[in-house]
């Protein structure tokens, strides 16, 4: 129970997010002219900041690279998967 005891309190901060997990996927990411929508540019922002975040942590390359294609091939889940479950440390 101990090992999963750091998991189960920050899925309690994760329960807000489902909502707004359902408003962001809802609504499309390109309108229908090819541009990006608003979430579109909002998602985009926050996956750069998080991409960002990765390469100033202290980890090794590959655990870097990793952390990266998962953010980048799954934009929404894989930021709040990032967030909640990478470990991450103060970048120096």
């Amino acid at each position: 129970m101990n090992k999963i005891a750091p998991y189960i309190s920050r899925l309690a901060s994760a329960a807000p997010l489902l909502a707004l997990m359902l408003v962001v996927s809802s609504c499309s990411r390109y309108s229908a002219d090819g541009s990006l929508a608003t979430w579109g540019y909002v998602l985009l922002a926050l996956d750069i900041l998080a991409l960002f975040d990765v390469f100033r942590q202290p980890w090794s390359i590959g655990k870097k690279i990793l952390w990266a294609a998962i953010i980048f091939f799954f934009p929404l889940g894989g930021l709040i998967v990032y967030y909640l479950f990478a470990g991450r440390g103060k970048a120096s």
